[in-house]
Order: C-alpha cells, then sequence, then structure tokens
C-alpha cells in the first residue's frame, strides 16, 4: 500500500498545528505510521499461511482462523490510520477555503481591500471548531478501534494455541498461530501509541479552550 499520500497531508497540517499537535503528528509519524510500514505489515503477512492445525480436514483450517481472527490486525489498524488522519484534512481545506476567499476579494477590490482574514491560518471563528472538532473526531476513532480490539481479541492477547471445534474440523482440534510472541508485542506498541495520541489530542483540547477562555476573559477586561 502507498502511504506517501498521508505523510504529505500530515507534513502540510504540522503548520497549522499547536505545540501538542506537532508532538501528535510526530508519533503519528514514526511510532505508528513508519512502524506499521517498515515491520506490522511483514509480521503479519504470512499470518494465515502459517496458521496451522493439527488435522488434515480440509477447510478445518480456514474455518478456525476465520473464527479466531475475523478481523485482520494489519486491515484494522490501515483503517485507523487512514481515520484517525482524516480530520486533519478538514483542517487544510478550511484554511485553503479561506485563502482563496481572500484571493478573490483581492482579484475583485485589488490590492489594497479590507482583509477578510489577516492570517488564514490562525485558529479563530470557524476554523477553531473545525480544528476542535478534528481533536475530537481523532480521539473517538482510536477509542473505537481500541474497544474494537479489546471485544475481538480479549484483553489484546494472541494465544500461543487455541481450540477450534467448528466444522467441518472432525473433532476439537488445537491449531497453532505463527509467531505469536512478536505479533503480541507489536499489538501492545500499537495499543500504546493510541493511548498516547489520545492523552495528546486531550490535552490539545483542554489547551485550546482554555486559551479560548483567557482571551476571552482578557478582551472582556
Amino acid at each position: 500500500m502507498n502511504w506517501s499520500w498521508l505523510q504529505e497531508l500530515l507534513s502540510g497540517v504540522n503548520k497549522y498545528s499547536t505545540a501538542f499537535g506537532r508532538i501528535w503528528l510526530s508519533v503519528v509519524i514514526i511510532f505508528r505510521f513508519l512502524v506499521y510500514v517498515v515491520a506490522a505489515e511483514r509480521v503479519w503477512s504470512d499470518d494465515q499461511s502459517h496458521f496451522e492445525c493439527n488435522t488434515r480436514q480440509p477447510g478445518c483450517a480456514n474455518v478456525c482462523y476465520d473464527h479466531f481472527f475475523p478481523v485482520s490486525h494489519i486491515r484494522l489498524w490501515a483503517l485507523q490510520l487512514i481515520l484517525v488522519t482524516c480530520p486533519s484534512l478538514l483542517v487544510v481545506m478550511h484554511v485553503a477555503y479561506r485563502e482563496a476567499k481572500q484571493r478573490k476579494r483581492r482579484e475583485a477590490e485589488g490590492e489594497n481591500c479590507h482583509r477578510l482574514y489577516p492570517d488564514p491560518g490562525k485558529k479563530r471563528g470557524g476554523l477553531w471548531w473545525t480544528y476542535l472538532l478534528s481533536l475530537v473526531f481523532k480521539v473517538a476513532v482510536d477509542v473505537t478501534f481500541l474497544y474494537i480490539f479489546h471485544r475481538l481479541y480479549a484483553n489484546f492477547n494472541l494465544p500461543r494455541v487455541v481450540q477450534c471445534a467448528e466444522a467441518p474440523c472432525p473433532n476439537t482440534v488445537d491449531c497453532f498461530v505463527a509467531r505469536p510472541t512478536e505479533k503480541k508485542l507489536f499489538t501492545y506498541f500499537m495499543v500504546a501509541t493510541a493511548i498516547l495520541c489520545i492523552l495528546l489530542n486531550l490535552c490539545e483540547m483542554t489547551y485550546l479552550v482554555a486559551k479560548r477562555c483567557w482571551d476571552n476573559k482578557i478582551k472582556k477586561g
């Protein structure tokens, strides 16, 4: 999968972010995006082909794999990365809309016209709400996917051996997961980085609201 578009998008968002947003961006690119591309994809690349059961019954291994791993870890992580970075696109589009609106006004009224936005990238008015809602969406996405992983794989655990009695298996058979320890470590790492991103987003939301309240207080004072 080509992830270059995602990296370009996140790099463009950096100049509109707060300090917390830049830290979040670094965590996403280094500890989630690069780890996924460089290592995680390869760890799960042979997942189903190396899932073996101690029976030669045709179809048994496939059915058991589908029962214990209904959704691929790696595809869920890919979807999570895409959804958690999409809100950043809204911020970029909002800034681009402001710049286009200002450019049209300048073309219609000349260079000395009144500027609609002294700084199109400054988080004021509608852009502030867009930025705040993007943070809420990011938190919601990460929390939702952590819950999904927890429900699918209890305590984010990957056992070495699972027992399966699904048809067409002739009886209860033992099935062996390929590289379970390595996969478990990567799972814990991805969960930890997702929790870190949630905390950073909550800190940034708190900072934005506190700064907004402080600015309003100064104006009224």
